[in-house]
């Protein structure tokens, strides 16, 4: 009677299903357990933020900066700064990344894998940059602390880096998710500006990640998105020229951004000190008499939406937070962007309107609209991420009859500041320089999957030298491959087809008796062989890849255990393999 096999559903298991391309019921799983988790961490974020309120502000408001007194709200962003300094100072160069821009690095170069050091100094910059009046949003520090534990997760479960690449993702959705009440543009800002790719395995768990994201954020703050949207409409199509003129300039305006926000070299040769200084200084001498650009700026996005807010408060949010945001990034602080940008946009969208309705005072739409579409505008133009901005409109307005002006204003927007001005989105900019990895389909395709769902299995190890019995012995079990030990740390370097010793034992067949004892030198045996490196059971085809082309080597060996003298040889993995797989899975998937 023949045995039935049940499924594996130990840990050892799930890690041996994650390490396939179509491992999508766990892959929904690790994406149900990163939103709950990053949900909660940003509930707390916000709580700390609310806390700093609470103890700073009259109202407990920690957005209400007009309500302070002038010289209190010029010496908070001087202090805030010298709190970020003096613990940035201490750190590394790469212990002072974080942000998107550490998520985009750390995936593509890390395999997902975060330092704890840069996590818990998100915590410290995202509270005191908001809470202190620098221009700053909490959007990045959301997408790093949701990122980074997602993966920590992993990590700790030793889950293969296939699935921390997709922990990465989800984290960063349900970031967003959780911060604006919007779980599709989450979902969208995830897939076209840090994973880059646009897939179904990878979009699954990415939705649920961010559907409990904002279902833990809804439980805590309500049902209603962080920016409260009016019911607004375009009036009439007549506005579609000066939406398109209005989303040019808006254009310009984001490549202005991104500009300053590169920095030039002679501020980066500053000393830090200087640098975080001089950015201190130019927020506070602009707070002095419009305190609207310090801090995220959502209470002055909300009176600009519903028509309130004065013309010099517009101008000074659209030219001075837009130039101090980007001037503080130059200087070194790492500030969040995100949620000033969309600021930003809004300010200068109403300025555009009430340009519109003095040049065509009966049927122009309200400035309000044209502030709306600014916001998309803008986002969509500074990250070069116009499907993320336009779902981000869609969810925050619960209104489809803006898309379309809002379609047209993102577009424009972005093409003016990609090609007119030759701006690239300012995460890619922040990166290190050359072709993001990520962009490249075969890179792609290899990071989906780890080592142990090509390699083969099917081998043997021996030393070089061996009796004819010995090796007889070795081809009983039927292996692909032989990996000979040649070195004097009795680690694996070669690898023989095994196929190539069974020929030559039976070309060279002996009686029993004749030099049965006598030794063999593998390396003289005619066949393939192949030098090899190790690689780690967790990483994935990409890496192995990589490495291979590292090393100019066409194999490897995968190693399984965290012990250097308890690790396990598992398998071996071939360039041939890897090229085989990714013919198939293009021509599969492709």
């Amino acid at each position: 009677m023949p045995r039935l096999s049940l499924p594996d559903f130990s840990l050892e298991g799930f890690r041996r299903q994650l390490a396939n391309v179509d491992a999508l019921p766990q892959l929904c799983v690790l994406g149900v357990v990163s939103g709950l988790v990053t949900g909660g961490l940003m509930v707390l974020f916000r709580l700390l933020l609310s806390l700093g309120g609470l103890l700073l502000f009259p109202d407990g408001d920690p957005e209400a900066f007009e309500a302070l007194p002038p010289a209190l709200r010029v010496l908070m962003p001087l202090a805030a700064a010298a709190l970020i300094g003096l613990w940035l100072y201490r750190l590394p160069p790469e212990g002072r990344r974080i942000g998107v821009v550490h998520v985009i690095d750390r995936l593509t170069y890390h395999q997902g894998r975060f330092p704890l050091r840069n996590w818990l100094t998100q915590w410290w910059v995202g509270v005191v940059s908001v809470i202190g009046g620098l221009s700053a949003g909490r959007e990045g520090a959301a997408i790093h602390l949701g990122a980074a534990a997602s993966t920590g997760l992993g990590q700790y479960l030793r889950l293969p880096h296939n699935s921390l690449r997709v922990l990465v993702a989800c984290g960063t959705a349900a970031g967003i998710s959780a911060s604006f009440n919007t779980p599709i543009a989450g979902v969208i800002f995830a897939m076209e500006v840090v994973m880059m790719e646009y897939t179904i395995i990878g979009f699954m768990p990415v939705i649920l990640a961010s559907s409990m994201g904002a279902v833990v954020a809804q439980l805590v703050y309500g049902p209603e998105p962080a920016i409260g949207i009016p019911d607004l409409h375009l009036r009439s199509l007549l506005d579609i020229p000066w939406i398109l003129a209005s989303a040019l300039l808006i254009g310009l305006l984001a490549a202005l951004f991104v500009r300053v926000a590169r920095g030039h070299a002679r501020l980066k040769a500053m000393p830090m000190t200087l640098r975080f200084a001089m950015a201190a200084l130019a927020v506070a001498g602009v707070a002095w008499w419009y305190p609207e650009v310090q801090g995220m700026g959502y209470d002055t996005l909300q009176r600009a939406l519903g028509g309130s807010a004065a013309v010099d408060v517009l101008l000074a949010v659209a030219i001075g937070k837009l130039l101090l945001t980007a001037f503080t990034v130059a200087c070194g602080i790492p500030v969040s962007i995100i949620g000033p940008v969309l600021v930003v946009g809004g300010a200068a969208g109403a300025l555009c309107g009430l340009a519109g309705q003095a040049l065509l005072p009966v049927g122009a739409s309200a400035p309000e609209v044209y502030a709306l579409l600014g916001m998309a505008a803008m986002m969509g133009a500074v990250l070069q991420a116009p499907l993320a901005a336009l779902m981000a409109l869609l969810e925050l307005t619960h209104n489809p009859a803006i898309i379309m002006p809002g379609m047209l204003a993102v577009v424009v927007a972005g093409l003016t500041a990609r090609q007119l001005s030759r701006s690239q989105g300012f995460f890619l900019t922040q990166t290190r320089q050359g072709q993001h990895p990520l962009q490249q389909p075969l890179m792609q395709a290899l990071s989906r999957v780890s080592v142990p769902a090509v390699m083969e299995r099917s081998l043997v190890r021996t030393s070089r030298m061996v009796t004819r019995h010995q090796a007889s012995v070795l081809l009983e079990s039927n292996p692909v491959w032989v990996l000979i030990e040649r070195s004097t740390d009795d680690k694996p370097t070669l690898a023989l087809k095994a196929a190539d010793l069974a020929r030559w034992l039976l070309e060279h067949d002996k009686p029993d008796s004749e030099d049965d004892g006598a030794l063999l030198d593998l390396l003289e045996i005619p066949g393939q062989r192949l030098d090899m490196a190790p690689i780690h059971l967790q990483a994935t085809l990409s890496e192995a890849f990589m490495r291979l082309n590292d090393k100019a080597l066409d194999a490897l060996y995968v190693e399984h255990g965290n012990r250097p003298k308890q690790k396990r040889i598992s398998g071996i993995i071939t360039r041939d393999a890897i090229e085989r797989y990714y013919r198939f899975s293009d021509s599969t998937y492709g």
